[in-house]
C-alpha cells in the first residue's frame, strides 16, 4: 500500500469496504494496525460503516456539508488496519481515483526543454517538465488534484525520481537537469531530502549536474525554512534556482538572504524586453543585484529573435523558451535559436 510522506502514512488506496471513525484517542495519529485492546477504546467514538465505495462517497458528500472539510477522520479496513485522512482528501481521492492511480503508479514521464548558455550558444542543460500519456490529463490538472487530495508530497517525490532517472538515461555528465520541487512538502530538510539523495546515488548522477528549482506558486512565507532547504541541497553538491523572480515572495531584497545559485526571471519581464522600458528597468536591477551576489541569471519564456538578441546583448547568462526549443520527450539535437 502506497503512502504519502506528507502525513507520515496516509494511505493512497481506499478500502473497498470498512468504516469511518471520528473522535478517536490521540493514540491513532498515524497509519497503524489496531489491536483488540485499542478497538475497545473506540466505544465512545462515532462509527459509520460502508459496504461499497459508492456508499462511502454518498456518506462523504453528506458529511462534508456538515463538518469542516479539513477535519481529520480515520478509515478502518476489514483487517483492522486504520489510517488518518482529512474529509476533503478522502473525498477527492474517491471522486478522481484515476488521478490518484496515476500518482501512485508514477504513470508519467519527464520532457526536456533546453536551456542555453547565451554567451557561447551551447546547451547548458534542460528543464524536466512532467507529462502524462493521457491526452485529457495535463500536468496542471494532476498537480491541482494532488494539492486537493493531499498527494502533492507523493507526486513531488515521484516526479523528482523520474527526472533524475531521465538525466541518467539521456544527458551526458556536465549537462544540467533543472528539477522543480515544492518546498511545502519538505518539513525537515535533512530527513525529507534523503530520498532524493538516495535516488541520485542509485542512478549514479553527479550531484553538481542537478539544479533544483523552487516552485513559487505556493506563496511561501517561511523564508528561513526555505533557506534551510536550499542550504541542504547545496551542502550535497547540488545547485538551486529561484523560479519566477519578480513575482510572489522572491523580491530582490530577499536574494542576499536566500543565496540561490541561479535566478529564473519570470516570463512576464522577458516578454517584449527589447522595447518595454519597464521590463528593461527591472532586468537591469536584477542583473546588477545578481552580479553583486555572484548569482547567475536565466531568462525564461523567450519567444522572439528580438527578445533573444536584446538579452544576449545585455549579458544574460542563460536563456529558455519556445524560441530556443519546446519541451520534447528526448533531448533535442537541433534547436530553434540562431
Amino acid at each position: 500500500m502506497g503512502v504519502d510522506c506528507q502525513f507520515c502514512g496516509t494511505a493512497v488506496s481506499i478500502p473497498e469496504s470498512g468504516a469511518l471513525l471520528f473522535d478517536l484517542p490521540s493514540l491513532f495519529d498515524r497509519d497503524v494496525a489496531v489491536s483488540s485492546a485499542a478497538l475497545s477504546e473506540m466505544k465512545n467514538s462515532k462509527v459509520i460503516t460502508y459496504e461499497t465505495k459508492t456508499q462511502l462517497q454518498n456518506v462523504l458528500k453528506s458529511l462534508i456539508t456538515k463538518k469542516e472539510p479539513e477535519e481529520w477522520i480515520y478509515v478502518l479496513d476489514a483487517s483492522a488496519h486504520i489510517f488518518p485522512i482529512t474529509l476533503r482528501h478522502l473525498f477527492e481521492r474517491l471522486e478522481h481515483p484515476e488521478l490518484a492511480e496515476i500518482i501512485h503508479q508514477s504513470d508519467f514521464t519527464s520532457y526536456f526543454q533546453p536551456i542555453l548558455d547565451m554567451k557561447s550558444n551551447s546547451i547548458f542543460g534542460y528543464e524536466a517538465l512532467l507529462r502524462t500519456s493521457y491526452k485529457d490529463i495535463d500536468p496542471g490538472m494532476l498537480f491541482s488534484f494532488a494539492h486537493r487530495s493531499g498527494l502533492h508530497s507523493m507526486l513531488d517525490q515521484k516526479a523528482r525520481r523520474t527526472a533524475v532517472k531521465k538525466k541518467a538515461q539521456y544527458l551526458s555528465e556536465g549537462q544540467k537537469m533543472f528539477i522543480n520541487f515544492l518546498p511545502s512538502t519538505i518539513y525537515v530538510p535533512e530527513f525529507c531530502l534523503q530520498h532524493t539523495f538516495q535516488i541520485v546515488k542509485e542512478f549514479n548522477v553527479n550531484p553538481e549536474d542537478l539544479v533544483f528549482e523552487v516552485v513559487e506558486s505556493e506563496k511561501i512565507t517561511d523564508v528561513p525554512h526555505l533557506k534551510s532547504i536550499l542550504d541542504t541541497y547545496q551542502a550535497s553538491g547540488m545547485k538551486v534556482a529561484l523560479d519566477d523572480v519578480g513575482t510572489g515572495y522572491s523580491t530582490l531584497d530577499m536574494l542576499s538572504l536566500i543565496q540561490p545559485d541561479i535566478l529564473k526571471i519570470d516570463r512576464s519581464y522577458v516578454r517584449n524586453c527589447n522595447q518595454d522600458e519597464a521590463n528593461q528597468k527591472f532586468l537591469y536591477n536584477v542583473m546588477d543585484r545578481a552580479q553583486t551576489l555572484n548569482i547567475k541569471v536565466l531568462a525564461e519564456g523567450i519567444e522572439t529573435m528580438e527578445e533573444w538578441n536584446w538579452l544576449k546583448a545585455h549579458d544574460i547568462d542563460y536563456g529558455q523558451g519556445y524560441f530556443i526549443g519546446k519541451p520534447k520527450p528526448y533531448p533535442q539535437d537541433k534547436l530553434i535559436h540562431p
